[in-house]
């Protein structure tokens, strides 16, 4: 398959593969990471000599991704749409690829232990660090966290694996390595020590204290638009390759990495391709989770209430253009401490990119695992607002959308499938309010999400309690018009 591949109309790989080292183990290979920082360290080899290859480890799903890599000697194809181009590259980087159901705990391990192995990263969504998004501690009792501190010699949660993994190397008088976070939360890093050391604490205290004292555990903040793989996106790729890529991804042009320069075995130099290495991660992070994230959940609930299946969809309505413009401007801009960065030229590059047509970013796919977005999205905002007493209508509206979309029925009366991790925390609460009032009282209690100070703020309540009256009796189309006729 190889041969296949490599003859693709795309960029290929000329450099020497054979010279790659595995010196990352990347815990969560899904398109976005195919997108970003494959791509990344693609470039890196192909022009500047690289040696930085990636082991892949699926440890949770993915079991065919990793086959249809093996299939084709861990080459795959990612593909930049724009509006009249698309252009191909093929990715080189990675020197092997696992999987725990097929290969083992103990090989992926092993393979975690190996001494030139310098960074573990992951892309495994928020629900997969096992943690309270409202609080980032991790969930002692989150049922992956409490089987593996039943069986530790056997741990299947990302936590688990890397301290078993440490454990190890600690044993063995090997080096530790950075463990990275290229999810989309606020402080990434921080989220992922706090959780690694909670569970080692459970594990062994001497053995998180070793941890605590000789691993880093760098912030990142990523950018790249990655619409889920869909048989039309891979029929478009095969099209303009010439090949056909079951692990092929489709993505925007714009990519953005912003990395905290703090590993204790050595990096790759990223900065080489583009990515942009800082003392504080944090700052850029707060913008892009804002800014971007923000406004792509707001469209994401009130675009699919609305009818909207895409990103694009909702851009071709100017009363949602001008509100997710707006939001971005008025009320998320207003809370960031990002210095140097024009943030009007953000947010039109912003509105630019979600009108590029050839995306077709599913809102019901960006309205997934709402429960764990939402307060870095939109409620770390509205906290700013509040204690500034300044305006975040645009904000609880966002936040009415998702409590009538986790309500599972449209607006036409049609079942919407609502994916998240506390869809059933989400039911319990509401199984005794009807679709009234007491809905949203029943969602602000849910302190996982909402925490204890939002619900007890009349002022929030009422903002909230307001917008999901008006999407209630008027719709998400019309209510998103009102605010655009009275902000005109």
């Amino acid at each position: 398959m190889e041969k296949t591949l490599l003859a693709a109309k795309a960029t290929c790989p000329a450099y020497d593969r054979s010279a790659l080292k595995t010196r990352i183990v990347h815990l969560g290979f899904g398109a976005f990471h195919r997108a970003h920082q494959g791509v990344y360290a693609d470039i890196l080899a192909a022009e500047h000599q690289s040696d930085w290859g990636y082991c892949e480890v699926n440890l949770i799903g993915g079991e065919q991704q990793i086959a249809d890599l093996h299939r084709q000697d861990n080459l795959y194809t990612v593909a930049e749409m724009s509006a009249d181009n698309w252009q191909a590259r093929v990715v080189g980087v990675v020197k092997r690829a696992m999987h725990v159901s097929v290969d083992g705990l103990d090989a992926v391990l092993e393979a975690m232990c190996e001494p030139q192995v310098a960074i573990v990263s992951l892309t495994i969504t928020e629900k997969g660090y096992c943690h309270s998004p409202a609080t980032g501690e991790l969930n002692l009792d989150n049922p992956l966290i409490a089987e593996d501190l039943r069986h530790p010699q056997q741990p299947k949660s990302a936590a688990g694996v890397i301290v078993a993994a440490l454990a190890l190397r600690k044993a063995r008088g090997l080096a530790p390595f950075s463990v990275m976070s290229c999810d989309n939360m606020p402080e990434n890093g921080h989220v992922t020590r706090k959780v690694v050391l909670a569970y080692a604490r459970q594990v062994d205290a001497a053995l998180a204290s070793w941890i605590e004292q000789h691993v880093t555990f760098p912030c990142t903040m990523v950018d790249r638009i990655v619409p889920a793989v869909t048989a039309d996106t891979l029929a478009k790729i095969e099209q303009i390759t010439g090949v056909a890529d079951p692990a092929g991804v489709a993505c925007e042009p714009f990519r953005q990495w912003v990395i905290e320069d703090n590993f204790v075995a050595g990096r790759p130099e990223w900065e080489k391709a583009g990515a942009q290495l800082v003392n504080d991660v944090i700052p850029f992070e707060e913008m892009k989770l804002r800014m971007l994230n923000g406004s792509h959940s707001f469209l994401a609930y009130l675009g699919y209430l609305a009818g909207y299946q895409h990103i694009n969809d909702c851009m071709g309505d100017d009363n949602y253009r001008r509100a997710a413009h707006a939001l971005m401007l008025r009320e998320q801009a207003p809370t960031l401490q990002v210095q140097g960065v024009d943030l009007a030229r953000y947010a039109d590059l912003l509105i630019e990119r979600y009108t590029n047509p050839a995306l077709r970013h599913r809102t019901w796919q960006i309205a997934m695992d709402g429960s764990q977005k939402l307060p870095q999205r939109m409620l770390d905002s509205v906290r700013w607002h509040r204690a500034h007493s300044s305006d975040f209508s645009l904000l609880a509206l966002g936040v009415a959308g998702w409590m009538r979309y986790v309500g599972e029925v449209d607006e036409q009366g049609q079942p919407i499938e609502v994916m998240d991790p506390l869809l059933p925390v989400i039911r319990e609460a509401t199984a005794a309010s009807a679709e009234d009032d007491s809905r949203v009282k029943a969602l602000l209690g849910i302190s996982a999400i909402f925490g204890t100070d939002l619900p007890q703020d009349p002022a929030f309540v009422e903002a909230v309690t307001q917008a999901w009256r008006s999407l209630l009796a008027h719709g998400a189309k019309a209510t998103v018009a009102a605010w655009a006729q009275a902000n005109a």
